[in-house]
């Protein structure tokens, strides 16, 4: 906040003809763009969480030394009613009015989520004579979001495995979407001679996971003020620690696992800044946004079925908690 008193006094101080008006006037912008940006982005960083949670343990069973597992996954959200849109009124608003798509004004809307649908509306509002106004940011318009992402394995010393997770950039309507993380595994049924025997396996997981969410803001075409927030970035830091047991039946083996994680959630705007310019505006809302930075505790159950063919095996797995995540995944194994 004492960083943000000092660029808005810094502001105040150009020879911009910044009035106290001009200048309350951009505070109320702030606030706004910050308000908009916490219910718009909030469903798609948590959202982002159960998707890099599920699908990171083929099998709890021990491995021999130097074993290598490689596995293409393919992973399905599914996105809830409740999560995929927000209601906003004139009167959350300090700095904007609301506008209908043909700008005729109004006094509440029904506006997406970033994991809503493509509906828009317009937002409008003046710093002296600088217009700021842009159309409401649109959402992902399914009803289920798809990645593919790489899973490899190494089996290390003492019942324990190298997990790595990885996925390309994937493209969404409006935003893109990309995780990558690693983790180690620690095998616990072979201390226990009776469940080996029964091919029941145990196994304990710590991962650490990055996802990285963006989509489009305010776009500068749009205002006479270049603000430098075209886009909002997610970054979430993920540490999870989870349990899993399994039963086999010859070529299959049943899956079942309790998951406790919890996320740094930080925000980032990030646009274009014309060089020398004078009011540093993008920083002045990079200050801003922290104001709504999270951290978040989740817990999930997790099932999965494992089939095999030869050095070949299918996994389909389901994650559940406030969403429901599923992974498909092709794996072979080396050994």
């Amino acid at each position: 906040m004492k960083k943000i008193l000092f660029l808005l006094l810094f502001v105040s101080n150009i020879s911009f003809s910044q009035t106290a008006q001009e200048l309350e006037a951009f505070g109320r912008l702030l606030n706004d763009a910050i308000f908009y940006c916490d219910r718009y982005i909030t469903p798609a960083s948590d959202a982002s969480i159960y998707q890099a949670s599920s699908g990171w343990l083929s099998s709890p069973k021990k491995r021999k030394l130097w074993d290598v597992t490689l596995g293409f996954n393919n992973n399905v959200f599914f996105v809830p009613k409740a999560d995929r849109e927000f209601e906003i009124k004139n009167s959350d608003l300090t700095f904007f009015s609301l506008y209908d798509a043909n700008w005729a004004p109004v006094n509440s809307a029904t506006v997406p989520t970033t994991l809503g649908n493509s509906q828009q509306y317009n937002l409008n509002g003046y710093i002296g004579n600088d217009q700021v106004f842009f159309q409401t940011p649109q959402g992902v318009n399914a009803e289920q979001v798809y990645y593919s992402h790489f899973t490899g394995s190494v089996a290390i010393w003492y019942g324990t495995e190298l997990i790595l997770k990885y996925s390309p950039v994937t493209k969404l309507k409006s935003g893109n979407y990309q995780v990558y993380g690693y983790g180690l595994k620690h095998n616990i049924d072979q201390y226990f001679k009776s469940l080996t025997q029964k091919k029941i396996n145990m196994s304990g997981l710590v991962c650490y996971s990055n996802e990285n969410i963006s989509f489009g803001f305010i776009p500068p075409s749009n205002n006479g003020l270049a603000l430098g927030i075209n886009q909002i970035n997610g970054l979430v830091d993920t540490w999870q620690f989870q349990y899993n047991v399994s039963k086999e039946f010859k070529r299959f083996e049943i899956m079942a696992g309790i998951i406790a994680n919890r996320s740094d959630i930080k925000y980032k705007f990030i646009g274009d800044v014309p060089p020398g310019q004078a009011i540093p505006f993008q920083e002045i809302f990079n200050e801003k946004i922290k104001e709504i930075y999270k951290t978040k505790t989740n817990y999930l159950g997790e099932v999965s079925c494992r089939y095999k063919i030869n050095k070949v095996f299918l996994q389909s797995t389901f994650a559940f908690g406030k969403f429901v995540n599923s992974n498909f995944a092709v794996q072979y194994e080396f050994n």
